[in-house]
């Protein structure tokens, strides 16, 4: 399995955001446009993969080009693939895979909140409401926290 994955979101510009998403192998650069809920799918899709789903998944618009993520669980391996496609619509065989990765369900959880926390941290939630366009998306970012801090302590739930 790889060591890990390391993801930022950084605002471009009035409405859009770079993320960069790599491994020790490979980075790639996507762009998310504010007309999807981006930031809010992305994290409720790593959510719902840490209170057990199968299978999730979250797409950001980039006008034209759309980035799908596909994001499988089994037990508490993940494994992770990202396409890029011409067309929002379009079924996952029409996309190019531009990066990909199998990992804990707990280093990706990990690697998404901090992303979002140094998001943050970077740009103060109204600072992201004026270049994003929309609020910080803080209710699926805890959402995530706590599904993460129940499956790592059980017990104590």
């Amino acid at each position: 399995m790889t060591s890990g994955m390391r993801i930022t979101w950084t605002l471009a510009g009035s409405g859009w955001a770079d993320c960069t998403v790599e491994d020790h192998q490979v980075k790639v650069e996507l762009t998310a446009s504010y007309i999807s809920n981006a930031p809010e799918d992305f994290l409720t899709a790593v959510a719902r993969l840490v209170a057990g789903e199968a299978e999730t998944r979250a797409q950001f618009e980039a006008e034209p080009t759309v980035y799908r993520w596909i994001f499988y669980r089994e037990g508490e391996d993940t494994w992770i693939r990202v396409l890029e496609l011409r067309d929002g619509r379009d079924h996952d065989n029409k996309g190019n895979q531009i990066w990909s990765i199998q990992l804990g369900l707990d280093q990706l959880a990990r690697a998404v909140i901090r992303c979002f926390d140094e998001v943050a941290k970077t740009y103060g939630e109204s600072g992201y409401r004026g270049k994003w366009g929309e609020h910080f998306p803080r209710t699926e970012l805890e959402a995530l926290r706590r599904l993460w801090r129940t499956h790592q302590h059980p017990q104590n739930t």
